[in-house]
């Protein structure tokens, strides 16, 4: 990640990239390991910090998917499962057991509590964290003192695990690399190049020097997020929020 190597890779007029990424957020840095790791020449580029905008504003949680299933999406519990146990494989040095307790106050809390953690516990079966068990009121309040106590009839603990988002990202344009890809930060994309109807590379700024670049490529990825539409007004500017008209692929 030699910053001096990046700008001379993309100064070169004659060089067409697979795939250009905009967005340094964990879908851009998501979408660039996979690109890289197929053997496509990658680029990502983004305007600040790697994970400056919404990837760093998470809960920091690598959960299961718990809420889903009180709500009966079988199918996203299973694969929030898989993906937190692939996590902890993964990254163990990024993602930490974090122990969870819901106090139940009515009759069927504990219960109800209870069984549905241990469904969530078969669910996630070898990759689960640790076994949900009930816990008695003077358990729950010796766990949490500060919890309210009146009518309070217990609690049930479970396992999920908790991350540091900002270093998993770095995580992950470090992985790029390792693929062979390229990723710059504090490079912001101003305009985008056409073919004519076709989207044939971007126009971008070292906004550390001021040097401007032309670079091609055979798709552009709008992996911005909330600034998505910024991105998208400069593709055709009359467009408001349909995305359908865009001409690259965005998310």
């Amino acid at each position: 990640m030699n910053r001096k190597a990046v700008l001379k890779k993309i100064r070169k007029k004659d060089k067409t990239w697979d795939i250009i990424i905009l967005g340094g957020g964990s879908t851009g840095l998501g979408c660039a390991v996979d690109a890289a790791s197929r053997g496509y020449k990658t680029l990502l580029l983004e305007q600040v910090d790697f994970s400056k905008g919404t990837s760093s504003r998470s809960t920091k949680l690598v959960h299961g998917g718990v809420r889903y299933l009180q709500q009966g999406d079988v199918s996203m519990v299973f694969e929030a499962l898989q993906e937190r146990g692939l996590m902890f494989k993964n990254a163990p040095h990024l993602v930490t057991n974090q122990s969870f307790i819901i106090p139940t106050y009515d009759f069927w809390g504990g219960p109800f509590y209870t069984i549905g953690l241990k469904v969530y516990d078969m669910m996630a079966g070898k990759l689960g964290l640790g076994p949900s068990k009930h816990l008695s009121l003077e358990e729950t309040v010796e766990a949490i003192p500060t919890v309210e106590q009146e009518g309070l009839r217990g609690g049930v603990i479970y396992q999920d695990g908790q991350f540091d988002d900002s270093r998993m990202a770095i995580s992950l344009a470090q992985t790029c690399v390792d693929y062979g890809g390229t990723v710059l930060n504090y490079c912001k994309v101003t305009a985008l190049l056409k073919d004519g109807d076709l989207i044939a590379g971007v126009v971008a700024t070292d906004e550390e020097t001021g040097e401007i670049f032309s670079i091609k490529a055979k798709v552009v990825v709008n992996a911005t997020g909330v600034f998505a539409d910024e991105v998208i007004q400069m593709d055709e500017p009359e467009t408001e929020h349909d995305y359908t008209k865009s001409g690259f692929i965005w998310f």
